[in-house]
């Protein structure tokens, strides 16, 4: 398995490297605002986020789903390029399987903040600089990470057992080779463990794995408070000395 995962993130990351490229446009201008340095492809635990927004989610997935493709340092690079979704009709099926906006099943919230905030943004590159090709980048990551196999196969399943999360990194480090950014919800009152929230992987402009953490230009977008919070509670870089609760569906 390892050996595989790697062979192929290397593989598409060469593609990538042939086929992404800078490209100026109008819609860019040459400027330090929008200078960024990595992407960010960030999963999201659904039965968390469910728990975030402090009511029942109607059969939220079973498996790790993304919450987007962020760029660090850089949002909303330009708010007059409004998200259509008629331009992603042909990657709709996987959008809502892989994508989807897990508060609102088969509705576009989540995608048009995303393209919003970090697409406009990624969309500097070439070979993102629509909206079919940043969100079809997305889940291209996406299935080459593979994120649900790999902690599965790593024996991190949802379990009302709690984890250490050391384990939960360093099964993330053996296949990957480079640091992830792993966010909890904090204890709340009567808990005793962290909840697991989100999973960071991250690349260079070209498309190769590095480091989410540890260095120190590392800046990740902040969400501002949204109605997935509406109990004031929000994620944050999970706490290594706390047990850590994988929430499984049926729990919820």
């Amino acid at each position: 398995m390892v050996p595989f995962v790697r062979s192929a993130l290397v593989l598409v990351s060469i593609y990538l490297v042939i086929q992404c490229g800078y490209t100026y446009d109008p819609l860019f201008p040459s400027s330090k605002y929008h200078e960024w340095k990595k992407l960010i492809l960030t999963h999201h635990w659904p039965v968390t986020v469910c728990k975030m927004d402090g009511v029942h989610c109607k059969s939220p997935p079973k498996y790790w789903t993304l919450h987007g493709l962020w760029t660090d340092k850089t949002q909303m690079c330009n708010n007059s390029w409004h998200f259509n979704c008629t331009e992603i009709q042909g990657i709709l099926s996987e959008m809502n399987q892989w994508w989807p906006d897990v508060l609102h099943p088969n509705q576009s919230q989540l995608w048009s903040h995303e393209w919003q905030k970090h697409g406009t943004c990624a969309a500097s590159l070439e070979c993102l600089n629509s909206q079919l090709k940043y969100f079809s980048k997305g889940l291209e990551l996406y299935k080459k990470v593979d994120l649900n196999s790999v902690l599965e196969k790593s024996g991190i399943k949802p379990s009302t057992t709690y984890y250490q999360m050391k384990d939960i990194e360093d099964a993330i480090i053996h296949v990957y080779g480079v640091l992830p950014k792993i966010q909890c919800l904090s204890p709340q009152q009567g808990e005793k463990a962290q909840t697991l929230g989100q999973i960071e992987i991250c690349f260079t402009k070209e498309f190769q794995l590095r480091n989410c953490t540890n260095e120190e230009l590392y800046v990740t977008p902040k969400e501002p408070p949204t109605k997935w919070n509406s109990k004031n509670e929000d994620l944050h870089v999970c706490n290594n000395n706390l047990s850590t609760y994988y929430p499984p569906v049926e729990e919820f």
